[in-house]
C-alpha cells in the first residue's frame, strides 16, 4: 500500500509544473501601455492607435509601471534606401577585402623576387606608351592640317576672295579630329600614371608581404 501511494505522489509531483503552466497559458496576457511623443507632447495610452504604429514608443506593464519592451519608429523609403545601400557597401568592402587577400597570397607564391612583379606590368606599360606616342604624333599632325587649312582661308580673305564651303567644311573637320586627339592623348597620359601609382603600391605592398621592404 506504501508502494501504490509513493507512487501517486510522484505522478502528482511530475504533474504539479503541466497544471501550473496550463493555468498560466488560460490567464489573460498583462495590459500595456504605450507611451510616445507627438509633435512635442508626451502620449501614453493603453490602446494604440493605427496612426502611431510606426511612431517610436515604449512599452509598460499596466498592472506594475515597469518597462517592458522599447520599439524604433519605422524607416522612410529614404532612409530604408540608405540603409541597404549602406548594407551593400558593407557587403562589397568585405568582398573587396577577400580578393585582395586572396590576391596577395596569390602573389607571394607566384612570383619570387621584385623583377619578376614588375614584369608582370610590362605589357600594360608598353601598349599606354605606344599609345601616348600614336596620339601625339596625330595631334601633331591634325595640328598642321588645320594650319595649312586656316592658312589657305586667310590668303583667299586678304586676295578678296570668298572661303569656300568645302574649306570650311574642311576646317571644321580637322579642328573636331585635332579635339579628340587631344583628349585620347590626356586620357593616356593620365592612364600612365596611374599606372606607375598602382606598380609602386603593389611593389611596396608585395615587399612588405614578404618581409624585406625598407624601413622608414
Amino acid at each position: 500500500m506504501s508502494r501504490v501511494v509513493s507512487n501517486i505522489a510522484i505522478v502528482l509531483l511530475l504533474a504539479a509544473p503541466c497544471v501550473a503552466s496550463a493555468q498560466r497559458q488560460g490567464q489573460p496576457q498583462p495590459k500595456k501601455l504605450y507611451c510616445w511623443t507627438q509633435a512635442g507632447e508626451r502620449i501614453c495610452t493603453d490602446a494604440l492607435p493605427a496612426d502611431a504604429v510606426n511612431n517610436a514608443r515604449e512599452e509598460f506593464n499596466a498592472r506594475s509601471g515597469l518597462r517592458s519592451g522599447q520599439v524604433q519608429r519605422a524607416l522612410t523609403d529614404d532612409e530604408r534606401a540608405e540603409a541597404e545601400a549602406a548594407e551593400a557597401q558593407l557587403r562589397l568592402d568585405e568582398m573587396a577585402l577577400e580578393t585582395r587577400q586572396r590576391t596577395e597570397q596569390a602573389m607571394l607564391s607566384t612570383y619570387g623576387n621584385e623583377a619578376d612583379l614588375r614584369r608582370v606590368f610590362a605589357e600594360r606599360v608598353a601598349i599606354l606608351e605606344n599609345n601616348i606616342n600614336t596620339a601625339r604624333y596625330n595631334v601633331a599632325s591634325l595640328r598642321d592640317a588645320l594650319f595649312t587649312a586656316l592658312a589657305g582661308a586667310g590668303d583667299n580673305e586678304l586676295a578678296g576672295r570668298a572661303v569656300s564651303e568645302k574649306q570650311a567644311g574642311t576646317i571644321r573637320q580637322r579642328h573636331a579630329q585635332l579635339l579628340v586627339q587631344q583628349r585620347m592623348q590626356a586620357s593616356f597620359e593620365r592612364q600612365r600614371q596611374e599606372l606607375d601609382t598602382e606598380i609602386d603600391a603593389t611593389v611596396q605592398r608585395f615587399l612588405l608581404l614578404k618581409g624585406t621592404a625598407p624601413t622608414a
